[in-house]
Order: structure tokens, then C-alpha cells, then sequence
């Protein structure tokens, strides 16, 4: 038989051109990420925050990793000279164990970052768009520059949810539908049924990305059922958030292996680092971590809360780890004028240029944010602005990014 003819043959060399189109459109664009959002100047501008600064700008726990966690990642580091694939078996095997799903539909990376734009990649294109809230969580945007994807973006609704049916009405060539719940930079919860009504009206061959990076600060139903039904749903999950672990870098993408397969032939196979898989695994086996963390965050939310209604600000009303705050004026001046008070603040988002991302830290932290803030809406701080980068990475809707550095 001819290699031609060979069945075999012609399925590898599918395969290899399926593969190279992949790496292709891979290699078009960089990962972009929460702490390149949040922190886009001191990224070219590499000097360490002050001392003893207040750092409520990039949706970070402050808690860091649980103490089991610290323990397994201690126990584990002297095997860092392997790639110990096994133990990343076992986080998914836990994990599925959990959340009663099956472990074939749970693939694990290194974050969340990497499977959102990966799924940008395999799911949209010139002729299929990208969805999503406005304001809402940037970094899928970024990812449509390798794939020529309209970016349609919708405003949140009154209540701030994600305006499903607008959604819908307004990308019948939908490619993909992100859905963060809660919302970032809301914090704002968008309802299981809307989730539904988004699956069930979408067009054909459209997949809905549900990004549950902060579903653990809520008491708000998952959409890992959706998954389980074989819905053309992706749900993600990290650990970066209430498990405090941005630094370590562990998230699941769950779906359908049909569609996970998909996801991954952008990724390629890369190992992942079996620090954060041991805390990750760990953190999994502690039966009250989430619920402790999530009174901790809401009891000092509340409580923030309260002060700003106390003292005639506004802001929206949260569920997660983080709120949007109205300034009354533009962000960035505000922005400037709290880190002169050496409390660093969240960025605005264009839609609202005067509302500011304000990141839930601890009680001492919120404290001495609550007295910088008044000091600035008094009007008695001048801020005493950095120089302002040269900037010339990607800019998209007024959020700039550093260009890559060597």
C-alpha cells in the first residue's frame, strides 16, 4: 500500500498540519494576564511597591496559600528535578473526586489564563465572534488579535449581570460567549438560568465559557452540572483566588473531551509545576478551607461596605473578592493619588472611567484604605505622580500592555 493510501499515514499527517496551524496561531499572540492588567506600568517599570504597601489592585488573596498547602509544597520541592506527571493524575483525580464529574473531563494548567485564550483560539475566528460583558474581565479580548474575532461587547445589565439576551442579540455569528461569574471587576452574579437560557438559544456551534475564578466567594450555583449534561459549556476553575495561590499557578479548564481536545491543541503539552499541583492537591483535602475563607472575605467585605454607604460613596454591590467604587472624578487621578498614600488601587475600565476595581484585602488593610481614600475624596492629598512609561505594547479600548521583555 502506498504511503498515500495508508490510513495511518494520512491521520498523522492530519495530525501534523492540524498541529502546525496550532503552534501557528499560538505563537501570533502572548498570554495575557490578570497582574499584566492590573499592573501594566510596573511591569516596564520593574521597581518593587514600597514598603509596607497596601496592595489591593490585582484581585490577589492576601491569606496566600493555606498551611497544608505550605506543608506539601515544602515536602515536594526536593523532587523538582522531575516532572512527576503522576502527581497532576492524582489533583485531577481529587478534584473530579470532588466535584462529582469525570476525570476526563478536567485537564489542568498552570491557571486560567492559558485555557481562556486557548479556547479563544480554537472557538473563534474572522467569521465567528467573540461575546462578552462590558465591563468584564479583559484578557480573552486580547487573545481575538490571533484570530481576527469581532469583539462584541455587551453592557451589564441595571442589576450587573451579564445581559444574556443582548448577548445573543447582538452576535448571531458567535464563536464563543464569555460568561465570569461573579463578574470581574463587579463581583456580580449572573444566574444559573440565565447561563441556560444563553446554551439553549446560542447558535449551533458556539460554546459558552463560564469563568468561575471567584465562584468560591459566593454562595452561587456552579455550571458544572451544564458540564456534566455534555452542554457545549467550558467552565474554568484556579486557585489563584480563594485558595491564594495566584503565585503558584494551578486552574482547571472542565468541559466535554471533545471540546477539551479542541482547547489543547493550542496548548501543546507542557508539565506542570508540581509545587502548585501538591498545594493544590492538599488544598482540596481541606474540608472547611473554602467555607472559612469565604466568611473571612465576606465579613471584612460587609463591613467595607458599610463604611463607604456610612460616608455617601457609592460603589456595587459584590459577592466576590473585589468591587467597583465610583470615584465622582476620573480613576486615574484617583488612581495616582491613593498610591502617593502608598495604597495601590485596581484600574478603571473604559465603559466607566470614573469607577475604580477595589480588591476585598485584610481588616488592617481595608482600614488604612478606608482613611487614604477619604484623605483623597477631601481633597487634602495631591498626588504625586510616577513619570509616566513610554508605553508600546498592545492597546485595546484604553488598557495598554508592556511590550514583551527579554
Amino acid at each position: 500500500m502506498s504511503v498515500e493510501g495508508n490510513p495511518a499515514c494520512r491521520s498523522r499527517r492530519s495530525f501534523l498540519q492540524v498541529s502546525a496551524t496550532a503552534a501557528a496561531a499560538a505563537a501570533a499572540f502572548r498570554i495575557v494576564t490578570e497582574p499584566m492588567l492590573a499592573n501594566a506600568d510596573s511591569l516596564r517599570d520593574p521597581r518593587p511597591y514600597p514598603k509596607d504597601a497596601v496592595l489591593i489592585n490585582a484581585n490577589e488573596n492576601p491569606l496566600g496559600p493555606c498551611g497544608i498547602a505550605c506543608d506539601a509544597v515544602n515536602n515536594v520541592a526536593s523532587q523538582g528535578g522531575r516532572y512527576s506527571d503522576w502527581l497532576t493524575t492524582d489533583l485531577i483525580k481529587t478534584f473530579a473526586a470532588v466535584e462529582g464529574v469525570k476525570p476526563e473531563y478536567v485537564h489542568a494548567f498552570p491557571g486560567s489564563s492559558g485555557p481562556l485564550h486557548y479556547s479563544v483560539l480554537a472557538f473563534t475566528s474572522a467569521m465567528r465572534s467573540y461575546v462578552t460583558a462590558d465591563p468584564g474581565y479583559e484578557a480573552g479580548m486580547h487573545a481575538t488579535k490571533a484570530t481576527g474575532a469581532r469583539i462584541v461587547k455587551v453592557p451589564l445589565t441595571s442589576t450587573y449581570t451579564h445581559d444574556v439576551k443582548a448577548m445573543l442579540a447582538a452576535a448571531p455569528d458567535a464563536g464563543m460567549f464569555y460568561i465570569c461569574s461573579p463578574n470581574n471587576p463587579t463581583g456580580t452574579l449572573t444566574s444559573h438560568s440565565d447561563i441556560e437560557f444563553l446554551l439553549a438559544n446560542k447558535p449551533k456551534d458556539a460554546i459558552v465559557m463560564v469563568d468561575e475564578a471567584y465562584i468560591h466567594f459566593s454562595d452561587a450555583s456552579t455550571a458544572l452540572d451544564l458540564v456534566k449534561a455534555d452542554k457545549d459549556v467550558v467552565v474554568l476553575r484556579t486557585f489563584s483566588k480563594i485558595y491564594g495561590m495566584a503565585g503558584l499557578r494551578c486552574g482547571f479548564a472542565i468541559a466535554r473531551p471533545e471540546l477539551l481536545e479542541k482547547m489543547t491543541a493550542f496548548s501543546g503539552w507542557s508539565a506542570m509545576p508540581i509545587t502548585a499541583v501538591a498545594a493544590a492537591t492538599a488544598s482540596l483535602k481541606d474540608p472547611q478551607l473554602v467555607a472559612d475563607r469565604r466568611h473571612i472575605n465576606t465579613t471584612i467585605r460587609e463591613a467595607t461596605f458599610e463604611w463607604l454607604s456610612k460616608n455617601g460613596y457609592s460603589f456595587v454591590p459584590s459577592k466576590s473578592n473585589c468591587f467597583m467604587l465610583d470615584t465622582k472624578r476620573p480613576a486615574k487621578d484617583v488612581i495616582a493619588a491613593m498610591a502617593a498614600q502608598n495604597v495601590f488601587i485596581g484600574r478603571p475600565w473604559p465603559i466607566w472611567p470614573t469607577h475604580v476595581r477595589i480588591t476585598v484585602g485584610t481588616q488592617s488593610e481595608m482600614e488604612r484604605f478606608q482613611a487614604a481614600f477619604q484623605h483623597v475624596m477631601s481633597g487634602n492629598a495631591a498626588a504625586e505622580l510616577r513619570p509616566e512609561p513610554a508605553y508600546s505594547g498592545l492597546n485595546l479600548d484604553g488598557i495598554v500592555l508592556p511590550a514583551a521583555r527579554s
